[in-house]
């Protein structure tokens, strides 16, 4: 039976599991435990999945509650995808931020799921990686 639930904090262990076994796992520092435990500890707003007290599914955000939610990571042990557990993650993100809107960037093997699940894609994005860039 698959629970879900919002949780204070979860462990590097557990989280980089999740990772792993996501297609996730791909684009995300798993092999640095110090760095995903900063992404844990910065965090305001973490949903989880469980199957029997596993770890399946998480969606870690940092949100101001009531005008921007950005959803960092949403992931899904590839076992347990196709079930409805990310719409369900990204639901009860979003009930704990209703005034806020959720914004997310996808990893390119999840573009087409999120219009599938009634978000709209926006063009107006930009990302900046290299402070150096900047003129």
């Amino acid at each position: 039976m698959i629970t879900y639930q919002i949780e204070e904090k979860i462990s590097v262990e557990e989280f980089t599991h999740v990772l792993i076994n996501s297609t996730l796992g791909e684009r995300r520092p798993v092999d640095e435990p110090a760095r995903i435990a900063k992404m844990l500890e910065h965090a305001n707003l973490i949903a989880t999945a469980r199957d029997n007290g596993k770890l399946v599914g998480v969606a870690r955000s940092l949100t101001d509650f009531v005008y921007c939610t950005y959803l960092s990571d949403l992931a899904v042990d590839e076992a347990y995808q196709k079930m409805g557990i990310g719409r369900r993650l990204i639901q009860l993100t979003k009930k704990e931020t209703l005034t806020a809107k959720l914004i997310l960037l996808s990893a390119p093997k999840a573009v087409h799921y999120y219009p599938k699940i009634g978000m709209t894609q926006w063009e107006q994005c930009y990302v900046l990686d290299d402070i150096d860039a900047l003129q």
